[in-house]
């Protein structure tokens, strides 16, 4: 700690940091532009002026940047004297110069850190009569507008996206007052993380696309906290609304999962929400007949079709929140409701709680990756199956390398220095998967593979780290990929041995290892062998964390509350046809939750399956395969219309709100089955808190969840916390056509949010928060005033709780060092080898595309790549297959003909196949095909 004075002011404060983000802790206005917490201090802006003291006696001073002043003992400067408020205002007159006079018809107008340092610093004419310079602006893809006449040349967009983030296709071009951010030529922005330009940008020149197209002022939303359910890992967003439309997602700050980021999936991925395909209705269908019920009508009929019923079966989904699916499985039991997900994915999932329960390897939270100084990553395309992950895996490459300039006193804020000294070297940093990487740029070594292949790597990297004793018959095929060490000759056995072994000996000198694997290749030794590396590290002393990548928002918590899964089922409901005539439907009714088992299975499968359910319930908010075969649909509230909890990946429960309340017949999933088991259970009566409780009361494991935000009945006072900013307009007027007096603001019996402007106007515990906002901070830089230090935790402490923590016992996962080194363990499958012929198809994942909901938003289908096959380039060329060439293959019981792209990562007699395209919806990976090249063009 060091004693600081700031206008004769004492402060005791962190001597670790500069003096921006030590005046902004204290809460102290200071003016800023170039520097951010996560991109740190470059002083490209000189907006941040502070004046300087040798001493007491020093009445004079000199003028400093502040984002570039470390803090020291007894250091006295001061942010209010004249000079230095000169020097800002003049700064930022300069800065202004050429900005445009279009405020009233900016995007960023009203939520612009530009107009509000501009108030900060006095800064109110405009002396400049000349000329202004003018850029041209560049198309940059459905996401990000570009509108290049509004930079200041703050340097954050290329320092977040070419620095930060890894892009390459954004960089800063000529000098002078003709600096220009944007690309070589026009087109789409590369990067996965783009959309975070938004944010990043002070001022207008980068903005949201998919607002454009429905653009509200930003004092016009109304806000909810929210959570991303387009993959595992859990972001934390804040979903706006207008109209009953959603019209944007924004970051909201949680330091121990997002901080200030999003995946470009994540924040553009909203938009099927607003789709016409929407089912807005409840219906009731019969042949080629539909009629529109409404709500009651929709209870009454559904129930008495229950009555009548002698059997119930309930299928589950990994994106319903817990409530829904916990509601599910009271509806029609605990032995006849399934998990919505195919066995072989279940099974992953279950043994991945597992060993968070019982591992004794802490599962670090997405922010803490960023604290580890050496990763191995087995078998996950991290970039497209977890962006964010992949993000922060990025700043742990750079740990090690930091680590060593902080030894020479140079503190990590001081990023031009660090930049510098650092030259781009990266820690030590391994991949093992079956193909090229997005990450592969900054690996030390990669490795390619079949997965049984990886699998055997990993375990022999564990049997390394226990004991140096060779491992027999774990070598497979080698295909190794590295730029340190390519060219090398010696044999695949030794080249292999050397490899495992420098991948250990990085481990074991790493103080802090990170391991990271997942569901993606559908292979159980992997997730052991995963877990053994991180056990055998923790045993000899390390501090190692343990990442896994699970496919879906709720998959952990979907797998927490069932056992069964899609395969049960269909062997519950009757064997296999063997006959000609399909077997008569029983009396059973299904009852489907938020799942398209037709995204899940074959589609022959799941056609034999719905036929043998004489009445289907379908409970979604789009239509698809499963809702055309239903025979009662309901229409299910997606993320942004329902109330909700959901576990990610790292076992953290997190609470999501609604953020409107459509004026359809649209309603909360575990609303509709709450309606179903009215006369059955008392819970039917209970509002979200008491379904909450009876949950808790069920799944003990669960019992966190209860505690995650404070309770509908939680006031500030007496007020609730408001979803609309105090400046929202429009209330009467909006709905002028219905009626021109001011409707009543609908209530919230589920939350301690209101539907309103009116609440309180401080800041609101965390897990409720659902804008950012403080006097003379407008955007999204307000942020500051919300955390106990810039940076850190908020005030409150960050949203959400771990489930999991490391415990002394462990699940076995692999034979021990002292189990003998001859034998192959049997968890581990053997090598794998090619067969003449045939092609094993694995997935290829892709972060726009895989997800199906998502992939159903207009702005992410300009991204999603068509569908193709790649093929092993050696393999291909003996088969006489070129790259544009079309093959014909059998897939999901039809022939698609599908153009071949040639990848020379993939290991041989492997093929892949883009997971999630409507070419390969249902294909249960991996599977083998036979391709005839007779067939290419």
């Amino acid at each position: 700690m060091a004693n600081i004075l700031i206008d004769n002011v004492s402060y005791s404060v962190d001597g670790s940091k500069n003096v921006l983000a030590t005046s902004l802790s204290l809460g102290l206005n200071l003016p800023y532009f170039c520097w951010h917490p996560a991109l740190h201090s470059v002083g490209a802006c000189r907006q941040c002026a502070i004046l300087k003291y040798k001493n007491a006696e020093d009445k004079k001073g000199k003028i400093v940047m502040a984002c570039l002043e470390p803090i020291t003992d007894q250091l006295r400067i001061s942010i209010e004297a004249p000079e230095a408020r000169q020097f800002r205002a003049g700064n930022i007159e300069a800065l202004m110069t050429n900005h445009p006079h279009d405020c009233p018809v900016c995007d960023e107008g009203g939520e612009c850190h530009l107009q509000d340092m501009t108030v900060m610093t006095g800064h109110n004419c405009r002396r400049y009569e000349f000329k202004k310079r003018t850029h041209g602006n560049q198309y940059l893809g459905p996401f990000v507008n570009h509108e290049m006449n509004r930079c200041i040349q703050c340097y954050r967009c290329v320092r977040f996206y070419k620095d930060y983030a890894g892009g390459k296709d954004l960089d800063v071009f000529s000098s002078h007052d003709e600096v220009y951010f944007g690309r070589q030529e026009e087109g789409a922005l590369e990067s996965e993380f783009s959309g975070n330009l938004v944010e990043v940008c002070p001022t207008g020149v980068f903005t949201d696309k998919t607002l454009k197209k429905h653009f509200t002022r930003k004092w016009d939303l109304t806000d909810a906290p929210s959570i991303c359910h387009q993959c595992g890992v859990g972001c934390n967003i804040i979903a706006s609304e207008r109209y009953g439309s959603i019209r944007r997602i924004l970051t909201r700050y949680n330091g121990d999962v997002n901080g200030y980021f999003l995946c470009d999936r994540g924040r553009f991925g909203y938009e099927y929400v607003n789709s016409p395909g929407r089912i807005s209705a409840p219906a009731r269908k019969q042949n080629a007949s539909s009629w529109i019920l409404s709500a009651e009508e929709a209870i009454a009929d559904i129930k008495k079709i229950l009555g009548a019923s002698n059997k119930k079966r309930g299928i589950g989904s990994p994106r319903a929140s817990l409530e829904s699916n916990f509601l599910l499985r009271r509806l029609v039991g605990p032995d006849h409701f399934y998990a919505g997900i195919p066995r072989a994915e279940g099974k992953l999932l279950r043994r991945i709680v597992a060993l968070l329960k019982n591992g004794k390897v802490k599962t670090p939270s997405l922010g803490e990756v960023k604290d580890y100084d050496a990763v191995f990553i087995i078998g996950e395309d991290v970039t497209n199956t977890a962006p964010m992950l992949a993000l922060n895996l990025r700043q742990t490459a750079r740990k090690g390398p930091v680590e060593l300039v902080k030894a020479m006193h140079i503190p990590e804020w001081n990023d031009a220095a660090v930049k510098d000294i650092v030259q781009g070297t990266t820690g030590p940093f391994y991949i093992a998967t079956p193909h090229t990487t997005a990450l592969d740029e900054i690996a030390t070594r990669t490795y390619r593979a079949h997965p049984d292949d990886i699998a055997r790597i990993a375990y022999t990297v564990a049997q390394h780290i226990q004991t140096p004793l060779p491992v027999a018959d774990a070598h497979p095929t080698e295909n190794p990929s590295s730029s340190a060490e390519a060219g090398r000759t010696a044999s695949p056995r030794s080249d292999i041995e050397t490899m495992t072994k420098s991948i250990a000996d990085a481990l074991l000198t790493a103080k802090k290892p990170l391991i990271v694997s997942g569901t993606s290749l559908y292979s159980q030794p992997i997730l052991d062998c995963a877990a053994g590396i991180a056990s055998a590290l923790k045993d000899k002393g390390k501090d190692p964390g343990l990442v896994f990548i699970v496919p879906e928002a709720n998959s952990i918590g979907l797998a927490m509350l069932s056992d069964q899964f899609l395969e049960d089922a269909f062997e519950k409901a009757g064997p296999d046809d063997t006959e000609e005539e399909p077997a008569e439907p029983d009396e059973a009714t299904l009852i489907i939750l938020e799942n398209d088992l037709y995204e899940r299975t074959y589609k022959t499968q799941a056609d034999l399956f719905l036929s043998r359910h004489k009445n289907i319930v379908v409970l979604d908010s789009l239509e698809n395969p499963t809702t055309r075969q239903a025979t009662h649909l309901l229409p299910a509230a997606t993320f942004t219309e329902a109330d909700g909890t959901i576990i990610n990946n790292e076992g953290r429960a997190q609470r999501f709100y609604q953020v409107y309340i459509p004026d359809n017949g649209v309603r909360s999933s575990w609303k509709w089955l709450q309606g179903l088991l009215a006369d059955q259970s008392p819970i039917a009566t209970r509002h979200f808190d008491g379904i909450l409780e009876c949950l808790v009361l069920e799944f003990p494991e669960l019992a966190a969840i209860a505690t995650l935000a404070p309770a509908a009945g939680f006031r500030e006072g007496t007020q609730k916390i408001p979803r609309e900013p105090h400046r929202y307009s429009g209330r009467t007027a909006m709905h002028a056509n219905v009626n021109v007096n001011e409707p009543q603001p609908s209530g919230d019996a589920d939350s301690a949010l209101s539907f309103t402007m009116e609440g309180y106007a401080g800041i609101p515990p965390p897990a409720l928060t659902p804008f950012y906002w403080s006097p003379g901070w407008n955007s999204v830089q307000a942020i500051n005033k919300y955390q106990i230090e810039v940076g850190g935790p908020l005030h409150g402490g960050n949203p959400g709780k771990r489930l999991f923590e490391p415990v002394a016992a462990q699940l076995s996962v692999i034979p021990s060092a002292e189990s003998s080194p001859a034998a192959s363990p049997q968890a581990i499958p053997p090598s794998f080898t090619p067969v003449p012929g045939q092609w094993l198809v694995l997935p290829l994942y892709h972060i726009f595309g895989s997800d199906p909901l998502s992939a159903q938003s207009p702005a992410i289908k300009e991204r999603m790549p068509q569908p193709y096959i790649a093929l092993n380039d050696t393999n291909a060329a003996g088969a006489g297959i070129l790259e544009g060439h079309f093959v014909e293959v059998l897939l999901n019981g039809q022939k698609q003909r599908l153009p071949v792209k040639l990848n020379a990562g993939l290991p041989p007699g492997t093929a892949g196949l883009p997971k999630g395209l409507p070419a390969t919806t249902g294909l249960p990976f991996p599977f083998s095909i036979t391709i005839n090249s007779a067939l290419h063009d």
